[in-house]
């Protein structure tokens, strides 16, 4: 089945759950800014967590399938339609060979994800199938999809006698899916937290920052309270991930996204609990950003806890799909 692009969007990319084990050459993992998103859509056709989906960014694409499929969007809320119809999100939908998929724009969230059923027939970079736009690395030479773009996928759609079509059910977004700016996004002191003067350690936890239009899949600038050290620091590079707070000379923190460096010398101020990261990534360029303190250890079972969830969620949606 080939799914050609008619129009690609504003920022449209290829992504899976991220390149691993390559950090010693110097190169990121990239990867979906919001994995529960991308493995919500895989589980809703089928497909194992690390299928390759479309990552969509605030603007999506028009495609038209030559065949039937199986697709499913979760993440940002968007208008979409199937030729004139539109379409549900968060549950396996149906589409008949030559619809044209019009993906439309985000109403809340940034980041959309587009599942299709067998997932799309790439051939992954140094065993992963995420393109990092920054490196220029992964499936289309590292680039976003282009108009007049062909995609191949497995040519796999659900019947309509199958369990996934029976009823109208779809998965509820609410505890997966939070994009609304006032709810704070939790943070962990960084290794760096303690050389911020008197005045910047409280302003951290208790004032706003809002993502700059500068921002994007490497890093989120806050402009907010200018940050600043209570003294000069003489670093050297250190390893850093996604969810870094990382302060620059400018006094301006950056939040490090899926597109990170594997490496940095700024000061590291702060790291955002990894179940809060798919939260962030829903923030558009504008949205107020405040942090509230977490230790590790709440952070950590706080992960757990949502893993456990998740985990139950997608094994409840492969039997419904397949019982």
């Amino acid at each position: 089945m080939k799914m050609r692009v008619v129009k690609a969007g504003l920022l449209t990319t290829l992504q899976d759950r991220g390149r691993d084990g390559c950090a010693m050459l110097g190169v990121g993992r990239a990867g979906a800014m919001d994995d529960v998103a991308l493995r919500l859509a895989n589980a809703l056709v089928g497909n194992e967590a690390g299928a390759a989906v479309l990552e969509i960014t605030l603007i999506g694409p028009r495609l038209q399938f030559d065949a039937a499929a199986t697709i499913a969007l979760t993440g940002a809320e968007l208008g979409a339609h199937a030729d004139a119809a539109e379409i549900e999100m968060w549950r396996p939908v149906a589409v008949a060979g030559g619809t044209v998929l019009d993906v439309g724009t985000a109403r809340r969230g940034a980041r959309a994800y587009l599942a299709v059923r067998g997932g799309f027939g790439v051939e992954p970079v140094l065993g992963s199938f995420s393109t990092d736009v920054n490196a220029g690395l992964g499936p289309l030479a590292g680039r976003a999809l282009r108009d007049g773009d062909e995609l191949l996928a497995s040519p796999q759609p659900l019947s309509r006698g199958e369990r996934g079509f029976k009823g109208n059910w779809s998965l509820d977004p609410r505890p997966w899916f939070d994009a609304d700016a006032m709810h704070p996004v939790h943070l962990i002191r960084g290794a760096h937290f303690d050389a911020l003067d008197t005045r910047s350690r409280a302003a951290i936890f208790s004032e706003e920052f809002h993502i700059t239009s500068d921002s994007n899949r490497v890093g989120f600038r806050l402009d907010g309270p200018r940050l600043a050290l209570a003294a000069p620091l003489e670093l050297v590079s250190e390893p850093v991930t996604s969810g870094t707070l990382q302060l620059p000379p400018g006094g301006q923190p950056i939040a490090l996204m899926a597109e990170h460096p594997t490496i940095g010398g700024y000061p590291r101020i702060g790291q955002v609990a990894a179940i809060d990261l798919p939260r962030l990534a829903q923030r558009r360029p504008g949205d107020a950003v405040r942090f509230e303190e977490v230790d590790l250890d709440a952070a950590q079972t706080r992960y757990l806890e949502r893993e456990r969830e998740l985990a139950r969620l997608i094994a409840a949606i492969g039997e419904r799909l397949t019982a």
